[in-house]
């Protein structure tokens, strides 16, 4: 007579689990906390996300209004601009706090639809092999050739430029590397003893991946979502400085992009192209800094050098 799992035991492996889930973070944590570049990086994107998240009470949009402008023109910063304004007076301040909503909404949501593509993608074709590896591996080659910032301004120029269409256009031109980390991944995990045993014991596809493969590449995913949400920041800049951007919501590339049509270079109005420029810099330089950190606290090969 086989043994049967009473809710008992049930209960009380998922309380192992996570007694060692809390544990795996708390030494993450731990780790993290003790790693400079780390926490300066963290730091920085705890800064402009608490400037993006209270950005209408900071900035609000009325003093973006083109028709009651406070300032004259490209005024240099002074006491009461402390950025300069722009070309419609309007102080650049203030668009630079706005646009920060735009640019991070975007490059979140952009890297959300990057690697759920690039995981679903990864782990089937890990998992499966196959016909579906082939597959999906030529179609992740064929996004791999093509250079993405040319195709992301194809899509944009097609589909449209509302800030879902050029999140989308990003998410759909940056997974592949994504996928091909996770495929790797998988097809060490799948021949991992835990997951011999689980098949063995009549697991399923789908409880294998959700219980087995998921956990475990997870950390592997998050690890490189801190790195392509720079890439997508970088990415909506370029298209909004492009003119491909929103043409009614203010972002950071839209910005440079005004900034550049009135000639700011010429002009010597260095304020109005060097602040969004900074931003740009010191959020991917954020990003970059925490990828590195969480490279080191997921790879014991690193911590040891």
């Amino acid at each position: 007579m086989s043994a049967q799992v009473t809710p008992e035991a049930t209960r009380s492996g998922r309380a192992v689990r996570r007694a060692r889930r809390v544990q795996a973070f708390k030494s993450s944590a731990r780790l993290f906390a003790g790693n400079k570049m780390g926490v300066a990086g963290m730091a920085i994107l705890v800064m402009f996300v608490f400037m993006a998240v209270f950005a209408d009470a900071l900035a609000p949009e009325a003093r973006l209004s083109v028709t009651n402008a406070p300032g004259s023109p490209l005024e240099p910063p002074s006491a009461q601009f402390w950025l300069g304004t722009d070309e419609l007076g309007r102080s650049v301040l203030d668009l630079v706090i706005q646009g920060s909503q735009i640019s991070l909404l975007v490059g979140f949501l952009a890297t959300a639809i990057s690697m759920l593509i690039g995981a679903l993608v990864g782990i089937m074709a890990g998992y499966f092999g196959g016909w579906a590896d082939v597959i999906l591996m030529r179609l992740t080659d064929w996004f791999l050739v093509i250079p993405f910032l040319p195709l992301a301004i194809v899509l944009a120029a097609i589909l449209g430029r509302s800030l879902f269409v050029i999140a989308l256009v990003i998410g759909l031109t940056t997974w592949p590397a994504t996928a091909r980390v996770v495929r790797a991944q998988v097809l060490t995990l799948k021949e991992r003893p835990y997951v011999e045993r689980a098949r063995a014991l009549g697991a399923g596809d789908r409880q294998i991946i959700t219980r087995h493969i998921l956990p475990n590449v997870f950390p592997l995913i998050f690890a490189n979502t801190i790195l392509v949400v720079a890439i997508a920041i970088l990415t909506e800049t370029t298209l909004s400085f492009l003119g491909l951007g929103d043409p009614f919501s203010v972002s950071w590339g839209s910005i440079l992009e005004s900034a550049f049509a009135e000639g700011a270079i010429s002009l010597g109005a260095w304020w109005y192209l060097v602040p969004p420029g900074l931003c740009i810099v010191l959020v991917v330089l954020g990003f970059t800094m925490c990828g590195y950190a969480f490279d080191e606290i997921l790879d014991p090969r690193l911590r040891k050098r």
